[in-house]
């Protein structure tokens, strides 16, 4: 257990991916977990290590850390010698330094943990995401994970899958979920200049998805609404669909797009400014990720706490913010015809599960559940715990 005090003060060794350069999902939670731990243990001592962040890059965000907050910076390096380099600098400073204990937040770091932990029995915990730990094939990293103190699951789905690896203690598998900042999601009207902006109408219905774009992200769904909107067009006519994001694969959609004849229904507006994302939020009418590969979704959340009808899949780490359905609306995300369906059911008021258009309800369970200040509650027993 940590003590509040000056003598033996703990000291956080934090492995990230990166926190300043991208935004994705296991970056968001990296944030939010040093911001908390900070909040809990401002007197501690916090190293943390950025595999590819550059040092400049700091200064362009508008994150709040302790002060005295010691980052180390592997972005600029050439890829070949960063993971050498960032794996060597970890180790030959905890031996140093002794930190209390080591977490790492991409499982692909836990294999210097683990060789940390061998040589000094410096604890740590990995923290388990989704794709990247659903089917672990390297055998250094699951004897890695194995080996962990603790691995905090973001998703009860995400647990679920972890428990069917031998040789893993569940007692180890704690859950601490996505979080996300409900102070900056509100519900509102919809935004005028975004209405002008697109050439829409305040009465016109409107699906949102925000998410990465990459040619790697395909599972995210954004294929199946397109291709559903089809159907949806014959029973919504003047529906409009705005995709958020950005990404390698944009080119791709774009020609989608073209060949299904789609392009005055479907806005891809690419990056957003932070500052409008709630706005994006507010002007829809269904948010819609029929995702089949998320650890959890945390833009689930931010669209719940603006009160938002949400669609989402039912295979992955989607059901967790969307309390297994109670909130939402899921389908499966392979089903073209069952997304279509369940999108014009939304848009026409006549969905199943009357809660999606009890706005104020869908916000209050959100923030009940997955506020920061929870997050942080939960954080602080995992910690003290320990």
């Amino acid at each position: 257990m940590f003590k509040k005090s000056a003598i033996n003060k703990p000291h956080f060794y934090l492995i990230f991916p990166n926190i300043f350069d991208f935004k994705g999902g296991i970056q968001v939670y990296s944030t939010f977990l040093l911001q908390a731990l900070q909040d809990v243990y401002p007197e501690a001592d916090y190293d943390v290590f950025l595999k590819y962040d550059k040092q400049n890059l700091k200064h362009q965000q508008n994150l709040q850390f302790l002060t005295s907050t010691r980052f180390h910076y592997f972005g600029a390096l050439p890829r070949l010698l960063q993971t050498i380099f960032f794996a060597t600098k970890i180790i030959i400073l905890a031996i140093l330094q002794r930190p209390s204990i080591v977490i790492s937040t991409h499982v692909n770091y836990a294999t210097a943990c683990y060789f940390l932990k061998l040589l000094t029995g410096i604890p740590y915990w990995v923290v388990a995401h989704g794709l990247e730990v659903w089917d672990i094939e390297n055998i250094v990293t699951k004897l890695a994970l194995q080996n962990a103190n603790k691995i905090i699951s973001v998703s009860n789905y995400t647990r679920q899958r972890l428990l069917g690896y031998k040789n893993l203690d569940s007692e180890k598998i704690v859950i601490l979920p996505n979080t996300f900042d409900a102070s900056k999601f509100k519900i509102n009207p919809k935004p005028s200049y975004l209405l002008e902006r697109y050439k829409l109408t305040d009465e016109q219905p409107v699906i949102l998805t925000v998410t990465r774009m990459g040619r790697m992200a395909k599972y995210k769904g954004y294929d199946q609404i397109l291709r559903a909107l089809l159907k949806v067009q014959l029973h919504v006519p003047n529906v409009h669909f705005i995709l958020v994001g950005k990404g390698d694969d944009i080119p791709r959609i774009k020609a989608l797009v073209t060949s299904l004849n789609l392009q005055d229904c479907v806005t891809i507006a690419g990056f957003i400014p932070d500052e409008e994302l709630c706005d994006y939020y507010n002007l829809c009418d269904v948010f819609a990720l029929p995702s089949q590969g998320e650890g959890f979704g945390i833009v689930y959340l931010e669209a719940l706490a603006c009160g938002k009808p949400v669609l989402a899949g039912n295979q992955d780490g989607s059901t967790d913010p969307l309390a297994e359905g109670k909130l939402g609306c899921l389908v499966d995300p392979n089903n073209v015809e069952e997304i279509a369906d369940n999108l014009i059911q939304i848009l026409q008021g006549d969905c199943s599960n009357p809660v999606v258009y009890q706005p104020e309800y869908l916000q209050q369970k959100t923030i009940e559940a997955f506020d920061f200040r929870q997050f942080r509650r939960s954080l602080a027993k995992l910690v003290s715990d320990h």
